[in-house]
C-alpha cells in the first residue's frame, strides 16, 4: 500500500477537482434522489439499501483503490450483530456499505440530520441519531438501537466517535458494547486500512491506494452483564488494533527494500 505524499502531487489534486468530485457529486445526488423515491413506496428498506451499495462502489471505484475484504466470513456467521469500526475518513461509510454482505442501520452524529439531502436521506432509510453532548439524548437513542437489533436489524457503529486526526486509533466509546451487550448479540470488530491515505481529516483531494476492511471474530455476549461494557471495549480496540498491525505488516513486506549499501543495486522485494 502506497503512503500518500506530502506535498499531494499536482495530478492527483486535479484529478481530483476537474474528474472525481464532479462524478462522485453527480452519483451522489442520483443515488440519493432514487433512495428518497423509492422510500414513499417501500418501508423496509431493502431497495434503498441496494441503492446504498451501489454508490458506495460507484464511489470506491471513483477513487481509483482497490478494496479487499479480510475475514468476510465474520460478517455472515450471525444473522444480528452490532459491526464496530475504527474510523479514519470520510471515505469510511462508502467502504463499509461497499463490504458488509446485509442490511444494517448506522448509529451516526445528530449533527447530520439538519443537512439539506443527507439529512433526509438517513431519516427516510432509518440511520439512528446521537447526540453525545445530551447524555438523556443519548440514552434515548441507544435504547432506539437496542430495539432495533432485538427486532433483527444489525447495526453498525464507530467507537471512536469522530475521525482520527493522525491516522492512529482514538479512545473508544462504550456506545458499541453497550448495546451489544443488552441486546445480547455479537459483536463483530473491523479494522479499516488505507482509508485514512486515500482522504485523512482536513484535506480536500484522494490519493488511490489498497483498501482493507478486516472483521474479527464475532465476540459472543450471551451472559455478559453491563458491568463487563468497559472490558469488552477495550477487548474490540484491541482486536481492532492487532488487526491493523497484521494489515501495516503485510504493506510493509510488500514494499520496496532499497538496499543503502549497494547504490547501485536495483529495488528488491522481501
Amino acid at each position: 500500500m502506497k503512503r500518500r505524499p506530502e506535498p499531494m502531487p499536482w495530478i492527483h489534486r486535479w484529478r481530483t477537482w476537474v474528474i472525481q468530485a464532479p462524478v462522485m457529486t453527480v452519483i451522489t445526488v442520483f443515488c440519493g434522489s432514487l433512495s428518497l423515491l423509492v422510500s414513499l413506496f417501500e418501508r423496509e428498506g431493502r431497495m434503498q439499501h441496494r441503492i446504498a451499495r451501489v454508490w458506495a462502489r460507484a464511489l470506491v471505484g471513483c477513487t481509483g483503490c482497490s478494496l479487499t475484504v479480510r475475514g468476510a466470513e465474520n460478517l455472515r456467521k450471525y444473522p444480528v450483530v452490532v459491526f464496530a469500526a475504527n474510523h479514519t475518513s470520510y471515505m469510511d461509510t462508502p467502504v463499509i456499505f461497499a463490504s458488509l454482505p446485509c442490511q444494517f442501520r448506522i448509529l451516526a452524529k445528530k449533527e447530520l440530520w439538519p443537512i439539506v439531502f443527507i439529512g433526509w436521506y438517513l431519516n427516510r432509510s432509518g440511520q439512528i441519531p446521537i447526540d453525545t453532548r445530551n447524555p438523556r439524548a443519548t440514552l434515548s437513542s441507544l435504547g432506539a438501537a437496542v430495539k432495533a437489533l432485538r427486532a433483527g436489524m444489525p447495526l453498525f457503529v464507530f467507537p471512536e466517535g469522530g475521525r482520527t486526526p493522525d491516522g492512529g486509533l482514538q479512545n473508544f466509546l462504550s456506545g458499541a458494547a453497550y448495546l451489544a451487550i443488552r441486546a445480547q448479540v455479537p459483536l463483530v470488530p473491523i479494522a479499516l486500512s488505507g482509508v485514512y491515505d486515500l482522504l485523512p481529516m482536513h484535506t480536500n483531494h484522494f490519493y488511490p491506494c489498497e483498501l482493507t476492511l478486516s472483521a474479527g471474530e464475532p465476540i459472543a455476549t450471551t451472559g455478559m452483564s453491563l458491568r463487563e461494557v468497559d472490558e469488552l471495549t477495550e477487548r474490540v480496540k484491541q482486536m481492532i488494533a492487532s488487526m491493523l498491525e497484521e494489515s501495516r505488516g503485510r504493506v510493509l513486506s510488500a514494499e520496496p527494500v532499497r538496499l543503502e549499501s549497494e547504490p547501485s543495486e536495483q529495488v528488491e522485494r522481501t
